[in-house]
């Protein structure tokens, strides 16, 4: 987007013509990764939203249900939510309504949710495992192609500073051989070399931008899966004291 608005200038079509192929095929690969820059930021930018935007809703609905983490409306929820906080939810309790019945699966019609049972030191620790490899896959998801982004931003200015330095090199030899010190045909080439250090730092400048703008997203998302992690396992202990105390009042 920005190298075309770059490419429609006279000077810049000017100092293009004059350039050599290498300085050509340069520009041409700094313009498709320009193209490719503004197409991942705006994938991201919008998964990303949308991401932030399920998770929210989840936590509202999770914060309000207090009582049970297992009732029918929180697992429908969780499983209709395709958001970070929704998918780790439902893995979650999954492997908790696995402790609570071995595996049945009548709990998703109980009106009351499932009924729950003594937890080891041991099934604690599966269930966070679960919850920690579910914010792992996520993170994993969210970080789709931003190495791709970050590659972009490392290499465009090199791409550029190789076609400047190369035809500089190639417009100071074209004198050298002239045997003369002819500045107006020295002055084309320069200006054809100095364009790929323009294109680089046209297509870095905003990745870069867009590069930690998604980090700083998907940063917040991170700690909002952590948080969330902490949590449900504090629901769960709180909900093996209220067993607990049920239990010893029936005694």
């Amino acid at each position: 987007m920005n190298m075309c608005i770059l490419a429609a200038t006279p000077g810049v079509y000017y100092a293009f013509e004059n350039s050599d192929t290498v300085g050509k095929a340069i520009v041409i690969g700094l313009l498709l990764g320009s193209v490719l820059t503004w197409s991942l930021m705006i994938e991201k930018s919008i998964h990303l939203h949308r991401a932030q935007k399920l998770s929210l809703r989840f936590l509202a609905l999770f914060k309000a249900n207090e009582k049970n983490l297992t009732t029918p409306g929180m697992i429908r929820e969780g499983l209709n939510n395709p958001g970070p906080l929704a998918t780790i939810y439902s893995a979650g309790v999954e492997k908790l309504q696995d402790f609570y019945q071995a595996g049945s699966r009548e709990m998703y019609s109980s009106v009351h949710g499932v009924t729950p049972c003594k937890l080891s030191d041991a099934q604690y620790n599966a269930i966070e495992a679960v919850l920690e490899r579910e914010v792992s896959a996520q993170i994993r998801e969210l970080e789709t192609n931003v190495g791709t982004l970050a590659t972009l931003v490392s290499l465009s200015p090199f791409c550029g500073l190789f076609g400047t330095v190369w035809g500089d090199m190639m417009a100071f030899s074209g004198i050298a051989i002239a045997g003369k010190p002819d500045f107006t045909a020295l002055a084309p080439g320069v200006a054809g070399a100095l364009l790929t250090t323009v294109a680089g730092l046209v297509v870095a400048i905003p990745s870069l931008v867009g590069y930690n703008f998604i980090n700083g997203a998907i940063r917040d998302l991170t700690v909002s899966m952590d948080n969330f992690t902490e949590e449900f396992m504090v629901r769960v202990k709180l909900e093996q004291l209220e067993f607990d105390a049920d239990r010893q009042e029936q005694n």
